[in-house]
């Protein structure tokens, strides 16, 4: 099942420097392995924000609530998740 997900980041502005990069590298480490394994297809940026729109490819609700959850910056996000369906009009 393909997921539309957009992750707003929070960190606190009084987490000491050293702590946030350490979450972000472990993060940034997550994140790769999940998109070289095909299960994160896609991460764009949004301009001018710490926020990202996303699309996973997994089996389901439960396997993508997993990945969520296990992401270290998790604590501190506003996830919103939207499930994707084929479009009658796609070439594809």
């Amino acid at each position: 099942m393909l997921y539309l997900v957009r992750m707003d980041v929070n960190i606190p502005l009084d987490m000491p420097l050293e702590q946030s990069d350490a979450i972000k590298a472990e993060e940034r480490e997550y994140s790769q392995t999940l998109q070289r394994d095909g299960r994160w297809t896609h991460i764009w940026r949004v301009v001018g924000e710490y926020s990202n729109y996303s699309v996973f490819d997994v089996a389901d609700n439960d396997e993508l609530h997993a990945l969520l959850s296990g992401l270290p910056l998790f604590p501190y996000m506003d996830i919103k998740v939207t499930p994707l369906a084929k479009h009658p009009s796609d070439v594809e």
